[in-house]
């Protein structure tokens, strides 16, 4: 039987998503994410605590157990908490409460990588995985459940996004160009890359190698390029990159000092270009956090506008 176009239109219609639709989505978005993000934080805690009080808990070099101490400690006393603090600041609407909410999930994604992935099995091998696994989903829907639109819209007029998009151009240069000339001289020499000013043995430095070119650098490219056109995923997505940066930078000076403080043969306490990157991931990240003020739930996550995510 053959419907009129007067009778298709309004079946058309409704298949339109309503704004309780689209609110109800949005809803139960953020209810997985703050569920799966608390369950994150006691896990997290856990681990850290584990790998600073449990003697010889790491297996392997001894590189690499001081290497992971130190960033255990980050993990206790500023990840973990920053992620906490962040999730109950965001329940009052801070638009700057998710930024770091989603920055921080990033980081925790990027530094379990390296436990479950680059260390051979020990004791905390299942605490590990599972801070690796629920970091992942946590990030994911996090990320899905913001107001990408709603977030662009406040930021627009308060953030030097051409400053940020050049600092963040100058990060991906700077890491993707090291990264890419050791790695091309090695397949010409066969020498190994040399990694950072940490002391690491080869499956360290070959995976962080693969995170960084695989991961990094695309991402700082890519906010970078959207944050420069205004896009509102620029804003997320140099969120991201810019609040796990800093804490990774952090962690990165930890682990020099744990290194250097337990007499790993060829550790530094310090590295002299760490200054400078750490200078440019925390001015970028002050200058974007800056541009969000408090505002109201609303503006985040659109739950009674027919706003669609984009």
């Amino acid at each position: 039987m053959a419907i009129s176009r007067h009778e298709a239109v309004p079946r058309a219609a409704e298949r339109e998503p309503t704004a309780s639709s689209v609110a109800a989505r949005q809803g139960a978005r953020w209810r997985a994410a703050r569920v799966t993000s608390w369950t994150l934080v006691p896990l997290a805690l856990l681990a850290s605590l584990a790998g600073l009080l449990v003697e010889d808990l790491y297996t392997g070099p001894a590189s690499v157990e001081e290497m992971l101490r130190g960033y255990d400690l980050v993990t206790l006393t500023l990840a973990a908490p920053a992620l906490a603090l962040s999730m109950l600041w965001a329940g009052q609407g801070a638009v700057r409460a998710h930024l770091v909410w989603v920055g921080v999930l990033a980081y925790f994604v990027y530094t379990y990588a390296l436990y479950v992935f680059g260390t051979p099995f020990n004791d905390a091998f299942l605490m590990h995985t599972a801070v690796f696994g629920v970091s992942v989903f946590a990030l994911v829907l996090a990320v899905s459940a913001l107001d990408v639109v709603g977030i662009a819209e406040r930021l627009a007029e308060r953030t030097p996004r051409r400053l940020i998009s050049g600092i963040l151009g100058l990060l991906a240069v700077g890491l993707g160009g090291m990264w890419i000339y050791y790695s091309a001289h090695n397949a010409v020499t066969a020498d190994l890359p040399p990694g950072s000013a940490l002391v690491e043995p080869e499956i360290i430095v070959h995976l962080g190698i693969v995170l960084d070119l695989a991961l990094l650098v695309p991402a700082y490219v890519l906010a970078a390029v959207l944050l420069w056109r205004g896009a509102g995923w620029g804003y997320v997505m140099s969120a991201l990159v810019l609040v796990s940066g800093t804490l990774h930078q952090i962690s990165y000076m930890v682990a020099l000092l744990f290194q250097a403080a337990a007499d790993v043969p060829g550790a530094v306490a310090f590295d002299p270009f760490e200054p400078v990157i750490a200078l440019l991931f925390a001015l970028a990240t002050a200058l974007l956090l800056r541009g969000a003020g408090r505002t109201g739930r609303r503006a985040v996550t659109r739950r009674r506008s027919g706003t669609a995510m984009r």
